[in-house]
């Protein structure tokens, strides 16, 4: 019996990492992510309005783009998303970048010890796993609430999304003890993630492939909180997709309002990768992805 188990638990890991190699060969191939090669038509690099430091795309330290809007997209989103950044995090290194500039209007950034304004913990989640397993939750869990009362109409978006703001810490994993330590986190409810197989390719030791980079772990959080509050569509959610290698049919999908967020989800927070796409495919075009130490960590 022991050997059927050993042996059936390899058969679940050898399924898992077939299907991560077809991933890894097109990895966004069915996300809606506006078209990045307009990023490789611009050769200058700008000057940021606010510290006039040279950048090429956005400052990273501003979060504030250096380039006409026409470049690249902007994202709604249907929550406030906070992000702590550890203040030895390099800036440039820094994924969470890309959601402040891409969403400004629902993003923040703060580098700690500045830290954001909860005013409401029930409405408010901190997405880091507890060191307390018991206490984690999973987006799912904030939906199993009483119902709000039916005089509301279901159409307002506050009452079809059980919290209005996330917060998430900005920093490689041995930072992180030191900002979850604060007292104003630790009275939040910690939200976990579906396993999910990073593409970053900047590696760090002893982490497996589902450490997610910062606005990986946005992205996916915020796609479990709009499947669970509204559905997904069908031919999104497709497997087979990602074998597909032409994806013009998604390029230039940009979602700017409320009525298109309240549908069923099709990609509504993929321009959210938009930077970091571009970013993987130039790394790609220069290096092998099977010589990157980052893939070469284990998918469980």
């Amino acid at each position: 019996m022991a050997n059927c188990a050993v042996e059936s638990s390899t058969d679940r890991l050898s399924e898992v990492e077939d299907k991560q190699m077809i991933i890894d060969r097109n990895p966004f191939a069915r996300l809606r992510i506006k078209d990045t090669r307009a990023l490789s038509l611009i050769q200058k690099r700008g000057k940021c309005d606010f510290c006039h430091k040279s950048r090429k795309f956005f400052c990273y330290t501003c979060y504030h783009p250096v380039v006409t809007c026409l470049h690249f997209p902007r994202v709604k989103l249907p929550i406030k998303i906070d992000i702590i950044k550890h203040p030895r995090e390099i800036d440039g290194k820094s994924t969470a970048a890309h959601a402040a500039v891409l969403a400004p209007m629902d993003v923040k950034i703060y580098t700690y010890p500045d830290f954001p304004e909860i005013l409401n913990k029930e409405e408010t989640v901190l997405v880091f796993p507890n060191k307390d397993s018991a206490k984690n939750i999973t987006v799912e869990d904030l939906f199993k609430r009483e119902e709000r009362s039916c005089d509301i109409s279901p159409e307002i978006p506050e009452t079809i999304f059980p919290i209005k703001r996330a917060i998430f810490i900005d920093s490689t994993w041995q930072q992180t003890k030191s900002i979850y330590k604060d007292q104003r986190l630790r009275e939040l409810r910690c939200v976990i993630l579906r396993s999910r197989i990073s593409q970053f390719w900047r590696h760090q030791k002893k982490s497996p492939r589902w450490y997610l980079a910062t606005i990986e772990a946005i992205h996916q959080f915020l796609v479990e909180l709009h499947t669970y509050a509204l559905g997904i569509e069908e031919e999104y959610n497709n497997f087979g997709d990602l074998m597909e290698s032409n994806t013009d049919k998604w390029f230039d999908y940009c979602v700017t309002n409320n009525e298109e967020i309240m549908q069923k989800y099709n990609g509504q927070y993929d321009n959210l990768l938009y930077f970091f796409k571009y970013m993987y495919e130039k790394i790609h075009s220069m290096y092998n992805h099977n010589r990157l130490l980052a893939y070469k960590r284990p998918v469980k």
